[in-house]
């Protein structure tokens, strides 16, 4: 009589994407097109959901269980737009409430739920979560603690960062989508053409001309775009070493000497922070961070006594 095989059976790995569409949106249209609100911009939702459906085929083992696409609507009556998304295979629709200001409301709830419900019931292996929200992080860890990993994206920002970092902290792993790589799914909503003027009179006509050989006026306000200044990035640079010795702990920030080259994670940070009290991006400035650790560690070596003339260069 044969043994029967006690052995159990492997279950067939699946995962499951779950996208804040509002985060991904706004992220994807400040970065890509400088837009602050929806109406500024078009999305071809249909291929988008299908190029995160390829990418994360690419990086994710198993089979696809569904993309939840959490949006918002007034009154959760779906738009169009949403209405279309629905009927594309794999694709489930969760809709919260778009209140008069233009806020969405329940959608995080929403996310929450799921996130820990399939992790509940075994339903996954892996999911991929692109949201940026702190409030996302219980559930992420209530969903890890039933043997779920979640894997975090996110929408490459045009200067610090747009994602919570205790967020960041709590994914498995974390992935930032470029904003080349969605750029073919956003284009700006195109604008009503304005009227043709009128025929300008001969006087208008004669007034518009400048002298021969003089030049055109100067409008004021235009000024060239610059890269910022050394000074002001050394200054910032100390004001975040200042901050992080109060807020870290001066034994952390002893950790780092002597110096004066940093650990990535915390260089990284470095320029995140400095980032957001200048109000734009640094990294196209190579030569900007150099000045930024300098102010850095400049302000590091006078809390410690120590009188090293210091430059990352």
């Amino acid at each position: 009589m044969a043994t029967p095989d006690l052995k159990p059976h492997p279950v067939a790995a699946k995962y499951t994407v779950l996208v804040d569409v509002g985060y991904l949106y706004a992220a994807a249209g400040e970065v890509i097109l400088g837009a602050k609100e929806r109406k500024e911009y078009r999305v071809a939702a249909d291929e988008l959901i299908q190029a995160l459906q390829k990418h994360a085929e690419e990086r994710i083992p198993g089979e696809l269980l569904r993309i939840y696409w959490y949006d918002a609507a007034r009154d959760r009556v779906p738009t169009v737009d949403q209405r279309v998304i629905a009927q594309l295979p794999w694709v489930k629709v969760r809709l919260g409430n778009l209140n008069a200001r233009g806020q969405q409301k329940g959608v995080d709830a929403q996310i929450r739920s799921d996130l820990e419900a399939l992790a509940r019931h075994h339903a996954v292996s892996d999911t991929v979560l692109l949201a940026g929200d702190e409030d996302m992080v219980p559930a992420v860890e209530a969903a890890q603690a039933y043997g779920v990993r979640v894997h975090l994206w996110g929408v490459e920002p045009p200067y610090g960062t747009n994602q919570a970092e205790r967020l960041v902290w709590e994914a498995d792993t974390v992935e930032v989508i470029s904003a080349d790589f969605l750029r073919p799914y956003f284009s700006r909503t195109p604008q009503a053409v304005p009227a043709a003027p009128a025929t300008p009179s001969p006087a208008q006509v004669f007034a518009g001309r400048t002298a021969m050989g003089a030049k055109p006026p100067v409008k004021t306000g235009q000024v060239a775009k610059l890269g910022p200044s050394r000074p002001h990035v050394e200054e910032v640079g100390e004001h975040v070493a200042q901050k992080w010795i109060l807020t870290r702990g001066r034994d952390n920030i002893r950790d780092l000497l002597p110096g004066p080259i940093l650990p990535t994670v915390i260089d990284t940070e470095l320029l995140i922070e400095a980032e957001k009290e200048l109000g734009h991006s640094l990294r196209p400035y190579p030569e900007a961070r150099v000045w930024l650790r300098d102010g850095f560690w400049a302000r590091v070596y006078r809390e410690f006594d120590l009188g090293v003339g210091v430059s990352s260069k």
